[in-house]
């Protein structure tokens, strides 16, 4: 019976067992045996996903690119990609600010709790204070001088090095497309054989999913168990946070996939649930990468080369759920701090956490460097972090979920507008 059930209800079953079970051991004392017997899994779980993540990003980029013939068509579908994500992204920012500035989660902020919560999380605030200086410090054609490998082996070790990785993945393709097909033809069979086998890991990883996922919600739980009083204080701040990255999710994109892919909202949101899942647990669009890719293939019809260009720029550049959480978090420490922010400093904001958003690494918690950068652009205190960072995991995983919805509604479109999207019923 189990083995007829769709991959989605697998995975949401193993979140659901894996709560059920997390909140089990804290009642009867088990975190100790959850942390050393079960938690491991959702981990193996986890680096499986970011083992194939480069070699299918790669492979997938130069499959996708060297099938175009005309190189026109990769810059024209370069340019709809860049554009329409930059869009979404100050889309989400606007969200996020027009949230925090109508429920003013730091009006409600308990103040004995400002003190106990920058004692508690100074430590972690001055290492990512640290990193936002190193990043504060860099020349601003930074972006694209990191863009540039000086070492592909090295580069694809490092999965924070995406765009190092597409880079390179779009420099070959171009070469492979240029040189005189009777030369290349062998190699463009060996990527085509090479991409079919990836995509047989990735099915084999998927396999495993259901356990990996309620291994990570187990773990998840218990890890969290001790700190209710933080959920308490920052409720407001939470709500405020869900109900903005909710509006993207259940509100922007079945609107723009309606528009502009003809999906309707049931349609697109099935499709895309697996990816979505996954996302909740692993808390990184990376890892999530393979499965995102999959569904959208598989299920919403994108071609492969539209896909395998798309997504894969997506988890480097298109980080929607980040921006709009940056706004939020950066308003509500200016509440918190009864710092009046003025029409010009929020739109800097909204500049700000556009462009950090799409420097922030798909990986867990990513952005809180890039918030640091984000309180630095108005001038507001980098210690008002400690006020957030007990709860950022359990909204990173919201995050990562907006990210990847992202990521597969523009694939979607950009398909649709060269005629490359197979609609499903």
């Amino acid at each position: 019976m189990l083995k007829k059930l769709p991959l989605w209800a697998k995975i949401f079953m193993g979140m659901g067992l894996g709560i059920l079970f997390g909140l089990i051991s804290v009642w009867v004392g088990w975190e100790s045996f959850t942390s050393d017997w079960v938690k491991p899994w959702g981990t193996i779980f986890l680096k499986l996903l970011k083992l194939i993540a480069v070699p299918l990003i790669f492979v997938s980029l130069v499959k996708g690119i060297s099938s175009l013939t005309d190189i026109t068509k990769l810059s024209r579908i370069g340019y709809k990609t860049i554009v329409i994500y930059l869009i979404t992204t100050v889309f989400a920012t606007t969200v996020g600010l027009a949230m925090v500035n109508i429920f003013k989660p730091g009006d409600v902020f308990p103040d004995e709790k400002q003190e106990q919560y920058r004692e508690k999380f100074s430590g972690q605030i001055e290492v990512r204070r640290e990193s936002a200086r190193e990043i504060e410090k860099q020349s601003p054609l930074f972006f694209f001088e990191d863009m540039i490998p000086e070492n592909f082996f090295r580069a694809a070790g490092d999965n924070s090095k995406m765009l190092q990785i597409i880079f390179f993945a779009i420099l070959f393709s171009i070469a492979l497309v240029l040189v005189p097909g009777d030369k290349t033809q062998v190699v463009k069979d060996f990527f085509d054989g090479l991409n079919d086998v990836i995509l047989k890991i990735v099915d084999l990883i998927m396999r495993f999913a259901p356990i990996g996922v309620f291994a990570l919600m187990a773990a998840l739980v218990v890890d969290f168990s001790g700190d209710a009083d933080i959920f308490t204080a920052l409720g407001m701040y939470m709500l405020t946070v869900i109900f903005g990255l909710f509006i993207l999710i259940l509100g922007l994109y079945p609107l723009m996939m309606r528009l502009f892919a003809g999906y309707r909202i049931t349609t697109f949101m099935k499709a895309i649930l697996p990816a979505q899942l996954v996302a909740f647990t692993t808390s990184s669009s990376a890892a999530t990468l393979p499965v995102t890719m999959k569904q959208v293939i598989n299920e919403l019809g994108v071609s492969k080369p539209i896909a395998n260009f798309v997504l894969p720029v997506g988890v480097t550049i298109n980080m929607d759920g980040t921006s709009c959480y940056q706004a939020i978090a950066a308003v509500f420490i200016a509440q918190v701090f009864g710092i009046d922010l003025t029409l010009i400093q929020q739109l800097t904001i909204v500049l700000t956490a556009t462009l950090a958003s799409i420097g922030s690494p798909g990986i867990p918690s990513g952005s809180i460097v890039m918030l640091i950068i984000v309180l630095n652009s108005v001038g507001l205190p980098v210690e008002g972090l400690a006020l957030i960072l007990g709860v950022d995991r359990p909204l990173d995983m919201l995050r990562t979920v907006v990210n990847i919805t992202g990521d597969s509604t523009v694939s979607s479109i950009v398909a649709r507008s060269e005629g490359e999207l197979d609609q499903k019923s």
